[in-house]
Formats: structure tokens, sequence, C-alpha cells
């Protein structure tokens, strides 16, 4: 038979370390509901010695909302692919939020291999040691080059021409301000008013650049040239 207890002196309780730990997690979970962060998608723990840093829910959802716009846009049938180029946020959410529509990503992290036949093994340093099958086979590309120097863009635009259908393809380009003269020489391409934001924040100012006039969308192109 169980025996009775009179009071709770000996019930187990919290330390005043555990209980301040489960109170900022109960606080981070209101502020999450209340800031309408409950469906924002799960991803792997990002990896900074992979210069990886995930893009915050506004963000992702907004490329997402242009590239249901460019794919709307296409002629022809079926719906164009899309290439996300080391930019696994955005290949996340687009699966989420736009299912129909095809897109690949390609990324040097082997745990995306959980994404099945849409993995693309993807190294800057090898920038068209791709499948040839690929070649000139996307309409719409998104691309965040790992690192902000000219060599890491440099190859980067390799495999975007790769890539690009010649006759009839977009780029969206996220990456450093400090990037921004040498993209309109390799790319062609203008920043957008919109700004890109991160989980975590970066010290660096990100722009999304397009080879394309938004047209109002994502805030158009900046006007100037800085």
């Amino acid at each position: 038979m169980a025996t009775k207890i009179e009071d709770d002196d000996d019930a187990p309780a919290l330390s005043a370390h555990a209980l301040a730990a489960l109170q900022e997690f109960i606080t981070e979970q209101r502020e999450r509901v209340e800031n309408g962060e409950e469906g924002e998608v799960a991803l792997v723990s990002e990896d900074w010695r992979l210069s990886q840093f995930w893009y915050d829910r506004h963000t992702a959802e907004t490329l997402v909302e242009e590239i249901r716009f460019l794919s709307a846009s296409s002629t022809g049938s079926p719906l164009p692919s899309v290439a996300c180029i080391a930019c696994p946020t955005l290949y996340a959410y687009l699966k989420k939020n736009e299912p129909d529509i095809p897109a690949q990503i390609l990324e040097f992290d082997k745990r995306f291999e959980q994404y099945g036949d849409d993995f693309i093994f993807y190294d800057y340093n090898q920038p068209e040691e791709l499948p040839s099958a690929l070649k000139h086979s996307y309409k719409i590309i998104v691309v965040d080059p790992p690192y902000l120097s000219k060599e890491c863009l440099e190859k980067v635009a390799k495999t975007i021409f790769f890539l690009a259908n010649p006759l009839d393809s977009v780029l969206l380009l996220l990456t450093g301000e400090v990037q921004k003269e040498r993209a309109l020489e390799l790319l062609n391409v203008q920043p957008c008013v919109f700004r890109p934001r991160h989980s975590n924040k970066l010290g660096n100012e990100f722009l999304l650049y397009t080879n394309y006039d938004p047209c109002g969308r994502l805030g158009g192109w900046e006007t100037t040239l800085k």
C-alpha cells in the first residue's frame, strides 16, 4: 500500500538555474507564437565552419513569393525548375509553401542528402563539376555564395553560366554589399530595396541582387549604385 505524503517538503524541486532556464524557454515560445514564428520550417543547425547562416522566416517567404510569381509568369509547361545554390533555407521553405514548383538544392553539406534526388553535391571550387543533364536547364536560379571574396563570386558565376538557360533565365543573388560592383561586372545584376535578414544577425550588410527589373516587387531596384 502506498504511503500517503503528508507534506511536500521532500518533493523534488528545480534549482534556481533550472527554473530560470525553464522560464526563458517559456518566454521564447510565447514570443515565437506572438510573432507568428510557430510556422517556421525546421532546418539542420548552422555550421559556421561552412559559412552557413540561415535566412529568417520573412526573408525566406519573400523569396518564395517572388519565385512563385516568376514561375507563374514563365511561358510553357511544365513549371520551370529552380536551382537553389547554397541557400537551403530557401529550398526548405519553397518545398513547404510551393511544393508544386520543382526545385533542386546544390550544396556542399551532405546533411542535405535528406532531400533525396533534389540534393546535388556542389563544391564552388569545382564550379562546373555537375551532372551534364543540368547544363543550361534552369530558368530560375537563386544563389548565395558562401564567402564574400572575389574568387568565390567568380567561381560561382561559372556555375550560374553552366546552369542557366541562355535564352530565358532569371537570377537572384544574395550576397554582401561589398560585392556590389563585382556582381554587376560579372553577372549584370543590380540590388533591390528589399533587405534579406538572417536568423543570426550578420555584421556585413546583405543585399538581394537580380538580373531583371522586379517592377516594384522586392521594393524594386535601387535607383543608383553607391
